[in-house]
Parts: structure tokens; sequence; C-alpha cells
């Protein structure tokens, strides 16, 4: 076989920093996300003293060298823009705050992809400086999603691509990066080198750049894969794909110097601030919120299935089924399945309704109540037992490529009080939704743990608590309400 080589005068290498900590990137940007909003605003120093005893306290970092915690917060820092600065003011970027408030991963994961450009400030400013240099001009996660479009309608079917395609054809070719290239002609290239069977360096070193945006494109949702080799447009996620094709969103900061391919240090260092301005804009016109039952169901057949369990409120036994199933009807089509807190407490309600009717106690399906948020009584739900004794469930959901590790969970100062009023009535139910699990852990009286030692808990505006899960707690299958 023949390996194929970009021409010298269109090769230039691509790359931006790469996480040390990438194979548990979810965990450790959630974890961070929390944690970077609970800092504040604080001055230099002090914000990176904070944010460094936070990534030490990272399950395994406890006995890492401050060398290695600095590098995670510089990459934290410059890759996800997670933090603002001004002067020598630093605090959490809307896209950290976002996230801890949101719990979405796959929506943190689109808008990173959306904003993500080479040059940006997420290397070092020789490194952007010699982009510059080179002219280039380039939004990968936009080019890749408009070249596979292109290829599916002109081959009229679904077509993948490799790593080492998008490496060697995309990334690291100046015609694509530097010239815009349309389309049309790179997925020429790219259909002659097939038919030509010529190979590419597969060397991991030599295309991990390319690797890392095509990961974190599934992470996002955009693209799937079934045998971990080629990548496919996900065409379930159409709306995101377009909005990603058809945006004209750049940070100009450094056009002009593009424009003579020549600049200083300086003036590349002047553009940074700006820059993390720009990757943590206000983006509310732009929604990447994970629609959960379409990225959750198996099947058109199982997602109206769990719109039914998601969107199921109990009549009056007064009325006739038939107005029953029309009002049932009527709620499913105005159901919104963006929410994240509302669906994981409405994915609740119906596995609280499920587990009374299994019990065989469906007379006590009306007392299971969702509780307006404007109230805060500190529980989202109010439930029963088969005895007919009060369960109050506060809900707590993420939503994540692949299941998350969890050992901690956040109460407010109003949850954790009612907590500690209810005592063994209050449940904390962790509801974890990943591509292809739903797992949901239940922790009972997290006050009394706590006084009996049984799990950690420091004040924090309200309660963080740590615990085994091995050891306390437990896990429930996710019911899903059937009438």
């Amino acid at each position: 076989m023949i390996l194929y080589k970009i021409p010298n005068e269109y090769y230039f290498r691509l790359h931006h920093v790469r996480p040390r900590f990438k194979n548990d990137v979810e965990n450790v940007l959630i974890y961070i996300a929390e944690e970077l909003t609970k800092i504040g605003s604080a001055p230099r120093e002090e914000f990176i003293r904070l944010m460094n005893a936070a990534i030490c306290k990272y399950p395994g970092n406890a006995n890492r060298e401050l060398k290695t915690i600095n590098n995670w917060r510089t990459e934290i820092s410059a890759l996800f823009g997670f933090i603002e600065y001004e002067n020598d003011i630093y605090c959490a970027g809307n896209r950290a705050i976002e996230l801890a408030k949101n719990q979405d991963l796959v929506q943190a994961f689109k808008i990173f992809l959306y904003n993500f450009q080479y040059p940006g400030a997420h290397i070092k400013p020789n490194a952007v400086l010699e982009q510059i240099e080179h002219g280039v001009h380039f939004k990968p996660a936009q080019y890749i999603l408009r070249l596979l479009k292109y290829a599916n309608k002109v081959e009229k079917k679904s077509i993948g691509l490799t790593k080492f395609e998008i490496c060697h054809c995309v990334f690291n070719d100046l015609r694509v990066t530097r010239d815009n290239e349309d389309v049309s002609l790179t997925w020429k290239r790219i259909l002659e080198n097939r038919q030509n069977n010529f190979s590419y360096d597969q060397t991991g070193d030599v295309i991990r750049y390319a690797g890392d945006i095509v990961d974190y494109m599934e992470i996002a949702d955009l693209l799937k894969t079934y045998d971990g080799r080629m990548y496919f447009l996900n065409t379930l996620e159409e709306e995101a794909i377009i909005k990603f094709c058809e945006s004209n969103e750049w940070f100009s900061e450094y056009d002009n110097l593009i424009k003579n391919k020549r600049g200083t240090l300086k003036e590349v260092n002047e553009c940074t601030v700006d820059w993390f301005k720009y990757v943590n804009r206000n983006i509310e016109n732009t929604d990447f919120s994970t629609d959960i039952l379409s990225y959750i169901a198996e099947s058109n057949e199982d997602y109206k299935k769990l719109q039914k369990s998601a969107s199921y409120f109990v009549e009056d036994k007064t009325q006739t089924e038939t107005i029953i199933k029309d009002r049932i009807e009527n709620e499913i089509q105005e159901f919104s399945t963006k929410e994240i807190g509302d669906i994981g407490e409405n994915l609740v309600h119906g596995h609280e309704c499920m587990r009374i009717k299994v019990g065989g106690r469906e007379d006590l399906i009306h007392l299971i109540k969702r509780i307006p948020t404007q109230l805060a009584l500190g529980y989202d739900i109010s439930s029963v037992e088969l005895d007919e004794k009060k369960r109050y469930i506060e809900v707590k959901t993420t939503i994540s490529s692949k299941p998350l590790n969890f050992n901690r969970i956040h109460l407010t100062k109003n949850e954790w009080n009612t907590a500690n009023s209810t005592r063994d009535r209050y449940y904390v139910y962790r509801l974890m939704i990943s591509k292809n699990e739903r797992t949901l852990f239940l922790l009972q009286d997290p006050v009394g743990l706590y006084k009996s030692d049984k799990i950690d808990m420091v004040p924090n505006n309200g309660a963080d608590i740590t615990f085994d899960h091995k050891k306390v707690g437990k896990f429930e299958e996710l019911l899903t309400w059937a009438n």
C-alpha cells in the first residue's frame, strides 16, 4: 500500500492543548465546573490557590506534584475556557457556570466545539503566531460536519470518515485550514485515496489532535461510531448540525494579523483576554441543550414510552379513560424534553408511580406529586411508601456520553435543612443518564448518615456530601410508567 502524503507546500500541522485527563474528561469537567462556581471571583493568586486545592481533591490527585496540578489548571482554563479574567481578578466563566447548573455534558461539548477555532488562545502565543503566519483560519467541527453532509448527499448513503482521513485530508492540509477549500474537493481527494488504496500514517502522535476533536464531537453526539474506526453524522442531531454548518460566528481579533500573515507576540497577547470573553459570551439564541428522551431512546416506540412516563400526571378517578388519554396526548405534544432538571424529576415521578403500582397500592398513586420550584420546600417530589408514610425526594440529574463516576452530591441550605427535619423520610435520587445507561441511585436520610459518620459533609452554601456508594445507598432500576 502507498502512504498518502500531503504535498509539502500545503503541509502544516495543527495542534491544541491536550489535557492529561482526556480519558476522564467528562468526570473532570463537571467536577471542576462545580468547584469553580463555588470560588466566585478572586484576585489571581488567591483564585489559583483555591482552584489548585479543588483539583487536588479530585480522586487520585491527592499526592500529585504541584507541577501536575498546575498543568491541569492551565489545560482546563486554556482549552475549555472555564475561566475569565480582567486585570488581576479571575472568576468562573459562563461555560463553567452553565455546566454546573445544567449538568449537561453533551451540551457543554457542543458549545465548546461551536466556539473552537484555529487560531485561538487555547495554545501558547508563539504557536498562535505560527498559525497566523501560515494564514490558518479554520473551525474544525464545522468543516467536518459540512464535509460529511456533502458526502452523504452525493453518495446517497451514510458516509463515514476515519480519524486518519480527517487528520491528513483536513487538519494538516492548508488547502482546507488556510484556503477554506470547498468540501466537494476534499471529499473527492478522500475518495480518490480510497480508490487508489492509499494508506495513512496512523502513528498516535501524528493523528491525536484531529482524533481529539473527533472524540469531542462524539461526546457532543454530533458523530457516532459503531466500531471505533469510522465516524458518521448523527442524523438525529440534524438541528444542531445545521446550526454548526450555517454559523458565521468567529473570533475576529486575529483577522488583520492573519490577512497580513504576520504579527508580534505583543499583538497576540493583547487578544487573549478577549478570546476568553468570546468563548464565554452569551449564546442563549443558540440552544444546544440535549433532548434527553431522544438521546436515550432505543427506538421510536421506546421514545413514546419515555415521553408518556416523563409527562405522566394523575387525573381524578371520575374522569373517563378517553378524557385521560386525550389529556396525556396533548401534554406529550407540549412537553419539552430539553430541561434536564424537569425531565429528571418527571422520569422519577413516573418511576415512583410505577413503584407503587407494582407494590399493589395503585390507590396511592394520586398522592405522588411534583413540587413547583417556587414553593422552595427543599425537595422535588412528594411521594409515598406502600404503608402510606410520606417519602420526600430531591432529584439530581446529570447527562453525559458515558457513565460517570460519582461519590458526591451538593444539597442547598434549604434541602439540607429539610433533610434534617424529615430524616429517614428524605431521599436523594441521583439519576445519571448516558447514551446506553440510565442509573438511579438512592441515598436515604443523608443527615442521619452524616451524624453516624457513614458519609462526609462539608458546609458550602449548603452541604457538599461525599460517600462510598458501595457502603451507603442503593441502586434501583429506573421504572418506566405504563398505564
